[in-house]
């Protein structure tokens, strides 16, 4: 690999780190669930916040935070001990400095940062009530702007560059950003949003083989079978049998478009087009980790929600470190668990992510408290 030499301490590898995406001002309004209706749909895995037309609603709290997902991963990144530089790109305003300053604040490098006075800085409005399963009002403003010249190859000489989602004019340069960084001799972590698997899926599945790990969750996952199974690929693999609720998935399979694929199936097809490793993340029910020859899961640990946005950036960045630095799918997913069981019970992105030794601690004190399954693909 390109960059600092890894050094082990404590279980984990210390690597330089590029993470590369989106940087916001994520404003987060706190409302108590007898003051907001909430309506869950009966026939589908949906529920809904119902705010009465000119009326005001009272508030728990109104509170701005630091958020986006390559500053969420970064920081993530940081605190674990990693050398860690982002590449975001901002506007010209007080919103661009105060993200700035917590890069500062949490020692990560802005050598790579962009800005421009085409638009402002990236702003999301969080509405979070009952289950804390926030809604969420984007306009991602100067994240849609990044340009060729916004990358420099240099950026990419690093042990880990990790991608987070990308749209617009920013998802266009997605095949350059994989190509730098295989060329940087880095190992190349993906974790796409819905928006862009949607609108550039042709794309996507040109350059998977520039990816190492990809990280998706259950519905960005279902999104990409109708593309697989029109690529050939087979739509059923090895049953994986368990009784554990849990593990629902690797039974139902995926389902989009009206196409089905067990998620073994899954696993072979993503793993055949060239990354090693895919994650799946399935909230409440843990998240699976397959390569071409097993599929392991891992459960979750009871936290009280206070909110779960930034949990997903939690999860794949420690999973991205630890995979990385050479550990097995098991010590991955845990340290990953814990992390991201931490930032849910803080009510903003990054509250709640843990430093080196405070995860360390944590997932040898309870190690055996996570259950992992592991099967053959």
């Amino acid at each position: 690999m390109s960059g600092t030499q890894l050094q082990s301490d404590g279980g984990f590898k210390t690597l330089s780190v590029l993470t590369v995406g989106g940087a916001m001002i994520d404003t987060i309004v706190q409302i108590d669930p007898a003051r907001i209706e909430q309506m869950t749909m009966t026939n589908a895995d949906a529920a809904y916040l119902l705010v009465e037309g000119g009326r005001k609603v009272e508030a728990q709290s109104i509170d701005p935070f630091i958020g986006g997902g390559a500053v969420n991963a970064a920081v993530s990144m940081a605190r674990l001990g990693n050398k860690v530089a982002t590449l975001v790109k901002l506007g010209r305003d007080l919103s661009a400095e105060k993200v700035l300053a917590r890069l500062d604040e949490e020692g990560v490098s802005a050598d790579f940062v962009a800005r421009t006075e085409e638009m402002a800085t990236g702003a999301s409005v969080l509405i979070s009530s009952h289950d804390r399963n926030a809604a969420i009002f984007t306009a991602r403003g100067a994240n849609t702007l990044l340009r060729e010249e916004d990358l420099p190859e240099a950026a990419f000489a690093r042990d880990l560059v990790y991608v987070t989602g990308l749209s617009d004019a920013s998802a266009d340069r997605f095949p350059s950003i994989l190509k730098k960084a295989r060329d940087g001799g880095a190992f190349v972590a993906c974790n796409p949003g819905i928006r862009q698997l949607s609108s550039r899926a042709q794309p996507f599945f040109e350059n998977l083989r520039n990816i190492d790990l990809l990280t998706i969750n259950r519905v960005e996952a279902a999104q990409l079978v109708p593309g697989l199974i029109g690529q050939g690929h087979a739509a059923e693999g090895p049953m994986l049998e368990t009784d554990d609720p849990s593990q629902e998935l690797a039974v139902r399979g995926l389902e989009a478009g009206g196409f089905q694929m067990s998620l073994s199936a899954f696993v072979r097809a993503l793993t055949a087009c060239g990354p090693k490793i895919v994650l799946v993340t399935d909230g409440g029910n843990g998240a699976f980790a397959g390569t071409a020859d097993s599929i392991t899961h891992c459960g979750t640990i009871p936290v009280t929600i206070a909110g779960t946005a930034g949990a997903g950036d939690a999860y794949a960045s420690t999973f991205a470190c630890f995979s990385a630095g050479g550990a097995s799918a098991a010590d991955a997913m845990r340290a990953a668990t814990h992390n991201a069981a931490s930032v849910i019970a803080q009510v903003d992105t990054q509250g709640g992510l843990l430093n080196r030794s405070t995860l360390t601690k944590k997932t040898q004190e309870i190690k055996a408290a996570i259950k992992v399954w592991a099967g053959i693909v």
